[in-house]
């Protein structure tokens, strides 16, 4: 949504707040893991800039989108590293030879 230079801060907000209730509705899995405990506080920071704010307007959204794309795309590179080294290590194993 923050790509979308056309949603507006109440579609945002409508939107936001149907998928946190989505999100809350499934029951808690604990992975404790840094990427996901960085997602659960990218999306609780959200939430609190954005739906629970006094004041939520379209120039606030467009002043968030830059840092928020930014902070997104950390999470998507913190994502990537864990793949990798599972998939790097993976590879490794494959290829000893026991015997």
């Amino acid at each position: 949504m923050f790509r979308d230079n056309y949603v507006s801060s109440h579609s945002f907000m409508v939107k936001f707040k149907q998928l946190k209730a989505k999100l809350d509705e499934r029951t808690e899995v604990h992975l404790d893991s840094e990427y996901h405990r960085e997602l659960k506080e990218y999306i609780e920071r959200v939430y609190q800039q954005t739906c629970l704010a006094d004041f939520f307007s379209d120039k606030t959204l467009d002043d968030m989108r830059d840092a928020e794309m930014t902070n997104l795309n950390r999470l998507q590179k913190l994502k990537n590293a864990i793949s990798y080294k599972k998939d790097k290590h993976k590879l490794q194993h494959e290829n000893e030879d026991w015997g």
